[in-house]
């Protein structure tokens, strides 16, 4: 795929028009409109086979390149080729009519999206056996509920023979096995050599997915490269900054340094092995994550982190100490551990560990360690959920 000097503005009028009433009190009143600059001379060479993700802020531009590439919007200039079938998955379920049934919908849409009447009804099990609702093809879509629509939409649009995938964040929706599923199909996809464009606001997937990214913001491109650098510049747009604290370009000097980290299970200490030792913790018992830290510059108040995410890269705990008291005053040369102690109620699964350090405001980096430590949640049941929560019921009879 080829994009070359793309393009894009709207009109956005200063006053609108809703009833035939204002038309006529107001039969003079000029109109007149302001441009957004969508995109803005967008040029990008995508290879054969290549998972390439796009990322950005909301109206940065994603959505309308992606748009573009799939005809739903003309450009105002510029020059667009695309090798091979091209298939949008940028809203699933669009098309779906309310009151036929999944059954009907499924063919219909397979259809729409370039598959024959044969294919469609000769992946139709397949499609329904993946989307979970083998129990509801005969019920009407407008009694589905929105991830019910959301896992159909996706069955259906993934037995799509295309060369060229265009996504927009479809792994946002639907509950957490379902998303593994997602994840699962495009490592296939990937497999076979599909040509991917992926849209997302999640750095998570751009790094284990893509093979390079594009960062857009405002309607023009930042950066082209390698998906870790790219990450890191999102976060840079994001908050104006850079680890180590300076403004966007500055060098990169940071002012801590998180020299350890690991994890431990019911109140041990530092298991041999360090980060590289994955821990056993039982789902119920206390766990701990915690980091060795260095202070390179004077630092009042600092905002520790830790963040647990799953083996498919979801985000599942989040714990910050300014949410739990002020750190206090750190002076260069000072060395620290903190410890985060907490009860372990989190699914099974292999989980990696991140800790951080951020500026008493929390908006600058000083120091961040990517998947650092990880452990393993044994025990309990697998319910499907991302925690197992405790719990009490009562049953009430009349």
């Amino acid at each position: 795929m080829s994009v070359r000097g793309v393009s894009k503005s709207f009109r956005l009028p200063h006053e609108q028009y809703s009833t035939l009433k204002q038309r006529v009190l107001h039969p003079r009143r000029t109109h007149r409109f302001s441009e957004l600059r969508a995109l803005d001379d967008v040029s990008l060479e995508i290879g054969q086979g290549e998972f390439f993700g796009i990322v950005g802020r909301n109206g940065s531009g994603k959505s309308t390149l992606l748009k573009c590439l799939a005809g739903i919007y003309s450009t105002d200039s510029g020059r667009i080729e695309v090798r091979g079938r091209l298939s949008p998955f940028i809203e699933l379920g669009v098309g779906f009519h309310p009151e036929l049934s999944a059954r009907d919908n499924v063919v219909i849409n397979a259809i729409m999206l370039g598959l024959t009447r044969k294919q469609a009804l000769e992946r139709f099990d397949e499609i329904i056996a993946f989307a979970e609702l083998e129990e509801f093809v005969d019920l009407k879509l407008k009694n589905y509920s929105s991830g019910m629509s959301v896992r159909l939409g996706f069955a259906v649009a993934i037995q799509v023979d295309a060369d060229v995938l265009l996504v927009d964040e479809v792994l946002a929706v639907g509950d957490a096995s379902f998303q593994q599923k997602c994840f699962d199909q495009f490592d296939r996809l990937k497999a076979e050599g599909r040509t991917i464009i992926f849209v997302t606001h999640a750095m998570d997937s751009v790094r284990r997915f893509c093979d390079r990214a594009m960062l857009l913001e405002r309607g023009d491109v930042v950066d082209i490269g390698d998906p870790d650098a790219i990450a890191s510049k999102y976060a840079e747009v994001n908050f104006g900054t850079v680890a180590g604290g300076g403004p966007s370009g500055a060098p990169d000097v940071p002012r801590a340094r998180v020299r350890d980290v690991w994890c431990a299970a019911d109140g041990a200490g530092r298991p041999e092995g360090g980060a590289t030792a994955a821990v056993d913790v039982a789902q119920g018992e206390r766990a701990a994550a915690a980091m060795e830290v260095e202070f390179v510059d004077p630092v009042d108040d600092p905002v520790f982190t830790i963040t647990f995410r799953n083996d498919v890269r979801h985000t599942i705990y989040v714990a910050r100490s300014d949410r739990i008291s002020a750190s206090g005053k750190f002076a260069a040369g000072d060395r620290v551990t903190v410890r985060f102690d907490f009860p372990n109620w989190l699914a099974q699964s292999v989980y990696t560990l991140t800790p951080g350090v951020l500026s008493s405001d929390g908006r600058i980096v000083l120091d961040m360690r990517e998947d650092a430590a990880t452990i393993r949640v044994t025990g309990g049941l697998a319910t499907g959920g991302v925690a197992e929560l405790p719990t009490e019921m009562e049953i009430e009879r009349p």
